[in-house]
């Protein structure tokens, strides 16, 4: 595993890259390489992108009725949610190789020690961007569409895959800090439930309870679906609140203080395992 390792540092990085990109590509190789030689990965989380979508559509679009049609408003609340959830997979993965022992063995090699934490969420974004296609493709298959062109749709992507990137950390820090994969799996979905419904994701915020409407408004996941309607022309509901009328603005903010927050922390939880 050490001549290996060494070998893929010295290949990539006489290319000119530093270090610490050349062993965070490494790293992401080696996380992206479990997907085919674990195709039940990506296939059960492709067939729960699926579902989604298809009882959401079908399920509860005929009992809710939003201007522009529900299937229109209801697909960037699916990207958003998933890719929110996706977290707990990072989290998932990072408590495992916690409790297997592969992070002390990459400790133990010459490698850039931010390898490990860069190589992990670039890996993950790489695999939510495929899961987002095949969301992509089945929202087109039900009838969503993009009506606002090629410009549009690539910023709303833009903002999806930072998103992911930004939600990685989160996972990463969750991960690194519950003791098994169990509960990393119970610790992510008690923080992402309340966050991806309580939301305009799925309905209207308008029909909340007051307290919770201002809650669902500044939310970090409503911005996100309201910008991506936006950005794609689809249907929107008219909102007054501030993150509202501002959501690819708030999705920017929530994003980068995502990152800002959440990176050094799972720096930090490394670092204090990396010490014990």
């Amino acid at each position: 595993m050490t001549t290996v390792t060494e070998t893929s540092h010295t290949s990539v990085g006489g290319r000119g890259l530093p270090p610490a990109v050349s062993d965070g590509l490494v790293v992401m190789g080696r996380n992206l390489k479990r997907i085919p030689r674990i195709p039940e990965l990506a296939i059960f989380a492709i067939l729960q992108s699926i579902m989604f979508v298809l009882l959401f559509a079908f399920v509860f679009g005929g009992a809710i009725e939003v201007p522009g049609g529900y299937r229109s408003y209801l697909m960037p609340g699916i990207f958003v949610q998933t890719l929110a959830f996706a977290s707990i997979t990072t989290a998932i993965g990072m408590a495992e190789d916690m409790n297997k022992g592969i992070i002390d063995r990459f400790r133990s090699l010459p490698m850039a020690r931010s390898a490990v934490l860069s190589g992990r969420t670039s890996a993950d974004v790489v695999y939510n961007a495929g899961i987002l296609l095949v969301l992509m493709v089945t929202g087109l298959a039900i009838g969503w569409r993009v009506n606002t062109g090629l410009a549009g749709f690539l910023a709303g992507v833009a903002l999806l895959v930072a998103f992911a990137y930004a939600m990685s950390w989160v996972g990463v820090y969750l991960g690194m800090s519950v003791p098994t994969v169990e509960v990393a799996q119970q610790l992510g979905f008690i923080v992402i439930f309340p966050l991806t419904f309580v939301s305009n994701a799925f309905v209207t915020t308008a029909g909340m309870p007051k307290p919770l409407q201002v809650f669902a408004d500044w939310n970090p996941i409503s911005a996100l679906v309201a910008a991506c309607r936006e950005l794609f022309g689809n249907a929107q509901p008219v909102n007054d609140s501030f993150p509202m009328q501002n959501p690819v603005l708030m999705s920017v903010f929530w994003i980068v203080l995502t990152v800002v927050v959440f990176a050094p922390l799972g720096v930090r939880k490394y670092r204090m395992a990396a010490s014990r």
